[in-house]
């Protein structure tokens, strides 16, 4: 992908995480209705509208000063919420809810590898170049979403599977709420995580596309 950084990249970038993020948000909102929760729907986050879930500081801003910076990115969208008393299953219920928006970011970024692959070579540079940041986007918002840290949509996963203590000491990291985010975003940037997870992502980019 180029690494020039113009005004169209820009705009390019922002519907992409827009439309990514707004499926991503809605589709953990569905879930929870599809299993008896309505409090998303309540609260009017039942839908596709992206601008029912961005937060206009931590989806748009600040990962477009981290690209800016040769940073890796760090997306988040406000939380969709659910009460987990109401949810089908139990904890698994809400690891379903969980895995929903990033796997809905998965399957986003597949069909886009799918449409560079059938038609790719027919069109414009441009055009290829905004397809690859939409696949890009989309695998991103996969691997970080899928990172088992509360308050992220992994840590519903691994809820549901870890034992009762490792669930005790991830309800006191996630009890920490914008707190423990801002430690994780330390970790992410000051580590070789960011690294690493932007390795992941290159990797599974040039698996999705054929490169």
């Amino acid at each position: 992908m180029n690494g020039n950084f113009s005004s169209i990249n820009i705009l390019v970038f922002i519907v992409a995480l827009l439309f990514s993020v707004g499926f991503h948000e809605a589709m953990h909102a569905f879930t929870a209705h599809w299993l008896g929760d309505t409090t998303a729907a309540d609260q009017g986050r039942l839908t596709l509208n992206p601008l029912k879930h961005l937060d206009l500081y931590t989806s748009i801003i600040l990962p477009i000063i981290l690209i800016l910076s040769h940073l890796p990115p760090f997306f988040a969208a406000k939380p969709v919420p659910f009460n987990p008393a109401r949810v089908k299953y139990d904890e698994f219920g809400a690891a379903l809810i969980g895995v929903a928006g990033p796997l809905t970011n998965f399957a986003l970024a597949v069909l886009g590898a799918l449409f560079l692959r059938g038609i790719g070579g027919q069109l414009s540079v441009g055009i290829t170049d905004a397809v690859q940041t939409f696949v890009l986007i989309n695998v991103a918002l996969f691997v970080f979403n899928m990172i088992p840290f509360p308050p992220l949509d992994g840590s519903r996963l691994l809820y549901a599977l870890a034992p009762e203590p490792v669930q005790d000491i991830m309800f006191r990291i996630e009890s920490a709420g914008f707190m423990a985010i801002i430690v994780f975003i330390l970790i992410f940037m000051t580590t070789g995580l960011g690294t690493a997870i932007v390795n992941v992502d290159n990797a599974i980019f040039r698996f999705l596309v054929g490169r």
